[in-house]
């Protein structure tokens, strides 16, 4: 399996001089923890849920984030991306095996690789979400795979 058989296509990015409010509001409203940071559709780094939350200090599920008038409102200090993001990121092409991709996300400690075509253009990303799922789902036939044959039903 390859990773353009797991990624998502459509990704979310932001640019090395957004504020830190826009990646608020994409984690917070997209439902994502990852978002590549882009320069003419080059990816030059990534921002995690994690990154926002260390950028946002000790306190910041108490004091930065309220809700006035039912808006949710981020109170922080004005900052730019290029200040929380991690830079080298680690990429992977869409034909790298899904098996790799997962080997590199556990020995580097990441929860997402962006993936990127032969002239370094983002095409995707994939999660450590996204090899679990398909995991569970290999994991699930093997286990009734097994059943089957403990029971000597044979396979249909």
């Amino acid at each position: 399996m390859r990773v353009e058989d797991l990624m998502t296509s459509q990704v979310f990015t932001v640019e090395q001089h957004d504020m830190i409010d826009r990646v608020f509001f994409l984690l917070h409203y997209e439902k994502v923890r990852h978002l590549p940071v882009v320069e003419k559709g080059k990816v030059i780094g990534i921002v995690s849920d994690r990154d926002l939350y260390k950028a946002l200090g000790p306190k910041s599920n108490s004091n930065s984030v309220e809700t006035v008038e039912g808006k949710t409102v981020l109170q922080v200090v004005p900052q730019k991306v290029q200040h929380i993001m991690r830079r080298g990121v680690l990429t992977v092409n869409p034909d790298t095996y899904a098996s790799e991709a997962a080997s590199i996300m556990a020995e580097n400690k990441v929860g997402a690789l962006p993936v990127v075509d032969h002239n370094s253009k983002l095409v995707g990303i994939v999660s450590a979400t996204d090899i679990l799922r398909v995991f569970a789902k290999i994991e699930k036939a093997s286990e009734e795979r097994e059943k089957r044959i403990a029971a000597g039903v044979s396979h249909t």
